[in-house]
């Protein structure tokens, strides 16, 4: 679980190099700093997915990596694998997948998942072995550090780090200043 802070920075403005979904010139934004092994991250997962859906075009979110290796064996290589998919070009069904299993995160359950959205398991699994996509899982680790990320999953919304609660309710309140 997270754990929270007094001293918090805004998060590095959603940038091209970010996996986004909606538009990325949205009046409301929500960024999440994720751990695919997290169990908290897997309990966020279909709140966030429910808030993406509800405010549509009204919302950009973006997902970026933060692996916490000391804690959880595999989640490097789960990012690396949603990064691998995003090469070509189905990072957000990689993302889904890795959420919804992430209590097989072994190698061979990656390739698996990577049959199972049609993607080129084989070349997905090289560029994991290989680290082709380390680099970038490092960046936003690092830049979720740099912004205050001690824990996952963090939010910002709207540019503000939020350490509410946890449900839909409080989350569409706090990204929409409105109740549900």
């Amino acid at each position: 679980m997270k754990t929270k802070t007094a001293a918090s920075q805004p998060p590095t403005p959603v940038a091209d190099r970010d996996h986004i979904q909606g538009p990325p010139g949205a009046p409301f934004a929500l960024v999440e700093y994720g751990d695919y092994q997290c169990p908290y991250c897997g309990e966020a997962h279909p709140i966030v997915r429910a808030i993406v859906k509800r405010m549509g075009k009204q919302l950009c979110f973006a997902f970026r990596n933060f692996p916490l290796v000391d804690m959880h064996a595999h989640a490097e290589h789960a990012a690396e694998a949603a990064e691998a998919a995003d090469a070509q070009g189905h990072f957000w069904e990689m993302h889904d997948i890795l959420f919804e299993n992430q209590n097989a995160l072994e190698d061979e359950d990656i390739a698996g998942y990577a049959k199972e959205l049609g993607l080129d398991a084989k070349r997905l699994m090289d560029d994991v072995r290989n680290e082709a996509h380390l680099e970038r899982v490092k960046e936003d680790f690092c830049g979720g550090a740099g912004n205050g990320v001690n824990g996952t999953p963090t939010f910002f919304v709207n540019g503000a780090r939020y350490d509410g609660e946890l449900d839909a309710a409080a989350l569409f309140i706090a990204i929409t200043g409105r109740e549900t």
